[in-house]
């Protein structure tokens, strides 16, 4: 009986002393938010469950509306014309490493869109009178997986003494 259940046993035990274990990989977000810091938003992220090591690409996008102004030396926007919208995508991108914990905790800093060929006279100055960020999201471009970040982020009128600016 002894041999029976050795020879039984044998097996498994084998088995046992042989298997490697088994690490769970399920890469998902842990928390993900945005913060207004001046004229850009500040989007961080947690993401865990991704292996030990490993090398993730990041993504954080937004459709973004900004209005630049041109200021006179008195404080003032002096003419409808010296002012211009501009709306569009907005993205930044970075590589970080989940290190051993199999976890990434990052940030990622997105800036308003240019004022493209918009300038101003001589005695002006190009000021930015506000921001307005919406759709924004975080991307593991590595694992395709994606965050969305509710809510609208306006930097409200950054220029309250210029008259005419917002």
């Amino acid at each position: 009986m002894r041999r029976f259940l050795i020879a039984l046993c044998a097996p498994i035990l084998l088995l046992l002393a042989l298997a490697t274990p088994a690490y769970a990989v399920s890469p998902h977000f842990v928390r993900a938010d945005a913060a207004l810091s001046g004229v850009d938003l500040v989007v961080s992220f947690k993401e865990a469950g991704l292996g030990t090591n490993q090398l993730i690409t990041y993504e954080a996008t937004a459709d973004a509306t900004a209005t630049y102004v041109c200021v006179n030396r008195g404080s003032a926007n002096p003419s409808a014309q010296n002012k211009e919208t501009v709306s569009g995508p907005v993205s930044a991108t970075g590589t970080f490493s989940s290190g051993k914990n199999g976890q990434v905790t990052a940030s990622l800093t997105l800036n308003p869109p240019g004022p493209g060929t918009f300038s101003c006279p001589p005695g002006q100055s190009l000021e930015i009178a506000q921001v307005v960020y919406t759709n924004v999201a975080i991307t593991d471009t590595t694992n395709g997986i994606v965050e969305p970040i509710p809510g609208t982020f306006d930097t409200g009128c950054l220029l309250p003494d210029v008259r005419g600016a917002c």
